[in-house]
């Protein structure tokens, strides 16, 4: 289970690989240390479609809802997105920088996108997750610190940790304690 990860190319075997342009190199030095937790869905609160892939792929069309076109012009990205049934979609390789965090801190830490891996949840603030989710979650982050010793499970924080006033997400309706429960789980069961 916790094998999932080819620590070489820096991806989740199981995950749908859909490239995006904007991601560069990690500073000479950094690795990753810390994993964030983001929910998205686009339109806001609304589930499915290709929209999150081509947020992530510069290829939005503002045309299409309001929402979009404010956003239409961002380069983000994220290493990988957990969609609602439990799927995943990666768009960026572990090893490499992805444009998640924007201006960020993580315990007197700036640039959190230097040194982090962004796992993108389908959400919103207010509508809980999945326990499928969870569950894909919780495997992710044990597979990510087996292939990544500067890992640990108790390095893992959502966006509004890291941006706090900036960002809300994954929100309040993220159980936190859910997803400990369960990493732990999983991983005394895996001994």
């Amino acid at each position: 289970m916790f094998d999932s990860v080819d620590f070489g190319a820096g991806l989740a075997k199981q995950a749908r690989q859909v490239n995006s342009p904007n991601w560069d190199e990690r500073p000479v030095g950094a690795v990753a240390e810390l994993i964030i937790v983001h929910g998205i869905s686009l339109p806001p609160a609304e589930f499915g479609g290709p929209w999150i892939d081509k947020l992530f792929t510069n290829t939005l069309p503002p045309e299409i809802h309001p929402y979009f076109g404010e956003i239409a012009g961002l380069k983000v990205s994220s290493h990988l997105l957990i969609r609602r049934d439990g799927t995943q979609v990666q768009y960026v390789p572990f090893h490499r920088r992805a444009w998640h965090a924007g201006p960020s801190n993580y315990r007197g830490r700036e640039r959190c996108n230097d040194f982090s891996i962004g796992i993108e949840l389908e959400g919103a603030d207010d509508v809980a997750y999945e326990p499928i989710q969870y569950r894909v979650l919780a495997e992710l982050v044990l597979a990510l610190c087996a292939a990544y010793p500067t890992l640990s499970t108790d390095r893992v924080v959502g966006h509004s940790d890291v941006a706090p006033g900036r960002k809300t997400d994954p929100g309040p309706a993220f159980d936190w304690p859910r997803l400990r429960a369960l990493v732990v789980a999983l991983g005394t069961a895996s001994r």
